[in-house]
């Protein structure tokens, strides 16, 4: 089984393309109700954990439902000694990311027999300093990526684990002064808003990951739920949708799945 959370669709891949290759259901986290979860009957060969790092952490959402699947399945993996796996796909760097998910997962009594990250393309754009990537560092990115999850697959399937994570320089310098601030402050829904170009498609609303989006009047209203995903952001085909002032200058990113190209 592999747990995934994405919102631009870069983590989504990921999974997917790992689910795939080493032949286990990839489940969407936000559809995915964690007090029922359950290993079942059938013999489990690994159990993964697919998602992008935000601010060099986990995203909330990502701990959230760690935290409410069922001490029954807890137990599952402990007493059958079910590997635990993680992939975090980064824009360059993880930062202390994996310390903040085996602090999460230790707090269930588990821990994970080995990590890796995949660099995939930038999409945060919600801080000045973000942005996304040139249109040849995408495609590069996107290219690497193809091997990279190819390379994960084949050890997840051998069973030989490994913690393989670029953290980037003072990892947990930057996790514990930024990832703080971004829960905090990072996710002020009152700044989403849509400008005069907003054609009332709907795709923002359809796009939202955790349905945080409504349509009112032809046009987007938030919630309070957002993840910071930015999909929102890099769906609109106006450039309408924008956060504060931050935005008006950043590009957008629409992913396009490497293998296809």
């Amino acid at each position: 089984m592999i747990y995934y959370f994405s919102g631009t669709g870069n983590s989504r891949y990921v999974a997917q393309r790992l689910g795939a290759s080493i032949r286990q259901e990839a489940r969407f986290i936000p559809a995915t109700n964690p007090y029922t979860e359950t290993l079942g009957q059938e013999p489990d060969s690994s159990i993964g954990i697919v998602f992008p790092v935000y601010s060099w952490g986990v995203p909330p959402i990502v701990l959230d439902f760690l935290a409410h699947l069922p001490e029954a399945m807890m137990e599952d993996i402990r007493s059958r000694n079910i590997p635990l796996w993680c992939v975090a796909t980064c824009g360059d760097e993880t930062g202390d990311a994996l310390t903040m998910l085996r602090k999460a997962l230790r707090a269930r009594n588990v821990d994970l027999s080995g990590a890796w990250s995949v660099i995939m393309p930038n999409v945060y754009v919600m801080l000045p300093g973000f942005g996304t990537d040139s249109a040849s560092l995408e495609e590069k990115k996107l290219k690497e990526s193809i091997s990279r999850v190819t390379e994960i697959a084949g050890r997840i399937e051998k069973g030989d684990f490994a913690f393989d994570v670029h953290t980037g320089t003072f990892p947990r310098l930057r996790t514990s002064i930024t990832y703080p601030l971004f829960r905090r402050w990072g996710v002020q829904t009152k700044r989403w808003h849509f400008t005069d170009t907003c054609i009332s498609c709907g795709k923002c609303a359809r796009t939202c990951p955790v349905g945080n989006i409504a349509m009112s009047d032809g046009h987007p209203v938030w919630g309070t739920d957002c993840t910071s995903c930015c999909a929102c952001f890099h769906i609109c085909p106006t450039n309408s949708i924008q956060y504060g002032r931050i935005t008006r200058k950043m590009g957008q990113y629409s992913f396009r799945n490497p293998s296809e190209q």
